[in-house]
């Protein structure tokens, strides 16, 4: 792993200067400050039982379905269309280098959009001059799910690439297979059928990588070590399935 931070440092300039990039910070930023003047005009209107962060992170899913396949999309599938991976591969770097680098630079920006948002919370408390707003619990709690949960998901917009050459389509196999992670265990965990005898096992693994749920246990400060190991053995198998795709089609070209 030597030449993995000189890969780092390299990916991290490349999605700098990437387009795509700058489209994911936009709309991502765009996006999460409309969710925040519409929490400040729900609090101007009435008292709420829930502090301002608990509503903030409870629409994490839209901008981390729509933000990661933006970032990741190019990763792998651009260096296989312009067929760049196999002269990388050929000098003293190996193929998990090649793939842990590219994780590690979206992941980092990932986290830095997000980590960027808090000062919209810092922002609102000093101009109110009521910490209230500044709710540490549940502020620290959903952006330590972010940060976990975030592993998992640029982990799979990687993979994502890694199966194709056509940004296009990593993009879209990328989003479909976060919104089926966040959205499909949310919609199957209230499901009556999966009750049933044979279907309960099924029912089991659901409740398990509910994510919705993790996301309500981490705002409410509850670090449960079971949704740690979810998100990281789901971002260890990611990437070996990464790094197996990228071999096998070097194999095959």
């Amino acid at each position: 792993m030597k030449h993995f931070f000189t890969l780092l440092s390299h990916e991290i300039r490349m999605l700098l200067v990437s387009p795509a990039t700058y489209v994911a910070a936009t709309l991502f930023l765009a996006f999460m400050g409309l969710i925040f003047a519409k929490i400040l005009e729900i609090y101007a209107g009435s008292p709420q039982e829930y502090s301002p962060a608990k509503i903030y992170f409870d629409l994490f899913w839209l901008p981390a379905c729509v933000m990661v396949p933006l970032l990741t999309m190019k990763c792998l599938a651009e260096e296989r269309r312009a067929g760049t991976i196999e002269t990388l591969l050929t000098t003293p770097v190996t193929t998990t280098e090649v793939v842990l680098s590219k994780f590690g630079a979206a992941y980092l920006l990932y986290t830095l959009l997000w980590g960027s948002t808090g000062g919209f919370f810092y922002i609102l408390q000093k101009f109110s001059g009521d910490a209230r707003f500044l709710d540490t619990g549940p502020l620290l709690g959903g952006f330590l799910f972010i940060a976990v949960s975030g592993l998992f998901f640029v982990a799979i917009g990687v993979f994502a690439s890694s199966v194709t050459s056509n940004q296009s389509v990593a993009g879209i196999l990328g989003c479909v297979m976060l919104a089926t992670l966040i959205l499909g265990g949310n919609a199957l965990s209230d499901s009556a059928w999966l009750e049933q005898g044979v279907l309960r096992p099924a029912k089991n693994v659901i409740d398990y990588s509910h994510v919705f749920s993790h996301r309500d246990d981490f705002t409410r400060g509850v670090i449960d070590t079971r949704h740690l190991l979810f998100y990281f053995s789901g971002t260890g198998l990611a990437l070996i399935f990464s790094i197996l795709s990228v071999e096998a089609k070097l194999l095959h070209s």
